[in-house]
């Protein structure tokens, strides 16, 4: 069976302004990095302000197993199947970061026959927007520790800043550390951090930004520190962001690419969905909007996280409304959940199957209660039974959502047929879209919701930490207190504790820290062991990945 990089490299590849031609953007329009891939620019995304948009697709998923579920997949091979019968589609995906491309997860370019190409490109360096994201989080830092070296005049209390470096690898040594070690020259002492370049604070601001100068100000609205008698100092103080915005100009234009079929997709941004807000650009989003008559886009990790955070932040933020909502998984995956071992995934097991399939009836619940259309796609593998699929059939119907096998890793969007009928036909029904929680609620009452609503707690605990931090972000600003909340979770379960497989119920959620994303506009909320810089496992990704002296990479996936 042929790799995914093996399938990527015999695509046959459309030169990127063969695909903007198809979708009217100028060659003015366009900036091209390469024959493959491109940014566009702010004079197209004028162009199209005027012109009506069409119907918004989310792609999400059951909680991810070690089995796998397929939701880039899916989303890439929905895009070519409803192009494939005559519709106008278009796919917005987040980037992939570098983190899980060389620790276990791998990329985010979808798989088999249904992938964006050059597939490489994407999961590596792409158009270096992340690095750009990576050196302005940076500059900020470095200014802030100049600060404090050039005399203080703003008082920064050192042991209180709140702004972490960053950087784009797994990398645990760099969780916790001292900066400023040595002589007087060397700068002051303090204890610092590391996050993932796709959990900072400037990755979000970069996917919720309208335009250059909402990037601005958001960059300027970052809270970095307090002084030594409690008062907020932001990055506007420092007089960073002009200069951070600088690094960030190209960063913020929408790249292009294509799909093995050659149809157009928009990647932008790259948040992770477990300890950030998980989805594409707004500025993707609402461009691929106008661009065509569906858009499919998908929302990290599962449902309880990246669509969540789709919903309840990116769309209130964003005025977006879903037409749908395509929620993927698979007969192995839910095996899983059920307790069989992954390596006895392939054979029957109904049994396991109605213990693990209590995860799938979850998700569909919780998306349902954000009154909107639910199709459910079964990534379909080999080994599935007959027996194994009707009885997820039927779940479906007993919990009023559509039902679809898909099989376009195999066969591409000829695969996905089925679903993108299902899907087109949910996109015309009646939706009473809501959020989960109302900006007038309080932090705890909003962390409530979501604890209750989606995860299934049946309380909330808060460290003395997070109540601390609770008390000096609602003393700071009561406004501050409308901004939607951003809960950093395990991806593995529904609650806190990634043991907790299936559909665990009435168990208290702890929260351990809170922080105040300013410029981003939402509340952080780190609950359980969750970590915002990840590690690499005991054999990384890093070690089967290759290149020869003619540029081939080898152990791309």
């Amino acid at each position: 069976m042929k790799t995914d990089i093996q399938i990527a490299k015999e695509a046959v590849m459309l030169p990127i302004t063969k695909i903007a031609e198809k979708l009217g953007i100028k060659d003015d329009e366009l900036e091209l990095y390469g024959k493959y891939k491109a940014k566009i620019n702010d004079a197209f995304l004028k162009r199209m302000e005027s012109r009506p948009a069409g119907k918004l697709i989310l792609v999400t998923a059951i909680n991810p197993t070690p089995a796998g579920e397929g939701k880039t997949t899916t989303t890439v091979g929905l895009g070519m199947a409803m192009n494939k019968i005559g519709k106008n589609a278009i796919i917005a995906l987040r980037e992939p970061s570098l983190g899980p491309v060389f620790g276990v997860k791998g990329g985010a370019a979808g798989g088999g026959y249904a992938q964006v190409v050059p597939m490489e490109d994407i999961n590596l360096h792409f158009t270096g927007d992340f690095h750009a994201i990576t050196a302005a989080n940076n500059l900020l830092c470095a200014m802030i520790d100049n600060h404090l070296q050039q005399g203080n005049e703003l008082g920064i209390d050192q042991r209180r800043i709140v702004f972490s470096r960053v950087t784009d690898t797994n990398d645990r040594a760099l969780r916790n550390i001292t900066v400023g070690l040595g002589s007087r020259v060397d700068g002051i002492p303090r204890q610092d951090h590391f996050m993932i370049t796709v959990a900072s604070e400037i990755m979000a601001i970069l996917c919720l930004a309208e335009s250059l100068d909402d990037l601005k100000t958001r960059l300027g609205n970052i809270l970095v520190a307090y002084t030594y008698d409690g008062k907020p100092v932001y990055c506007r103080d420092l007089c960073a962001q002009g200069s951070m915005a600088a690094l960030l100009k190209d960063a913020i234009k929408p790249n292009l690419v294509q799909t093995l079929e050659n149809t157009p997709a928009l990647i932008h941004g790259g948040p992770f969905a477990n300890i950030a807000h998980g989805c594409n650009s707004v500025r993707a989003t609402k461009l691929a909007l106008k661009l065509a008559d569906y858009t499919i886009t998908e929302a990290g990790f599962g449902a309880d996280l990246g669509a969540e955070k789709f919903l309840d932040i990116k769309c209130r933020k964003a005025g977006l409304i879903p037409d749908a909502v395509v929620l993927v998984a698979t007969v192995r995956a839910l095996k899983y959940n059920g307790g069989v071992p992954k390596a006895e995934l392939s054979g029957e097991n109904l049994d396991a199957l109605k213990a693990g399939a209590v995860n799938l009836e979850a998700h569909i619940d919780n998306l349902r209660k954000y009154g909107l259309p639910v199709v459910v796609a079964i990534n379909r593998f080999g080994t599935d039974t007959d027996a194994e699929l009707d009885y997820i059939r039927q779940i479906c119907i007993a919990k009023g959502a559509e039902f679809a096998l898909s099989e376009v890793f195999a066969k591409g969007g000829e695969g996905g047929i089925e679903l993108a009928e299902k899907v087109i036909a949910a996109c015309e029904k009646e939706k009473d879209f809501h959020f989960m929680y109302e900006d007038d609620m309080s932090i705890k009452e909003k962390i409530a919701a979501v604890a209750t609503k989606i995860y299934g707690a049946a309380d909330v605990k808060y460290d003395a930490a997070a109540l601390k931090a609770l008390a000096d972000i609602e003393a700071i600003d009561p406004k501050y207190s409308t901004f939607p909340i951003c809960v950093a979770k395990t991806q593995y379960s529904l609650s806190d504790d990634a043991s907790k497989l299936g559909r665990p119920e009435g168990f208290t959620l702890t929260v351990r820290e809170i922080k105040l994303s300013a410029g981003a506009e939402f509340i952080v909320v780190l609950t359980g062991a969750i970590m915002t810089m990840p590690g690499l496992p005991k054999k990384p990704a890093a070690v089967s990945i290759d290149v020869d002296n003619d540029g081939n990479i080898t152990g791309l996936f």
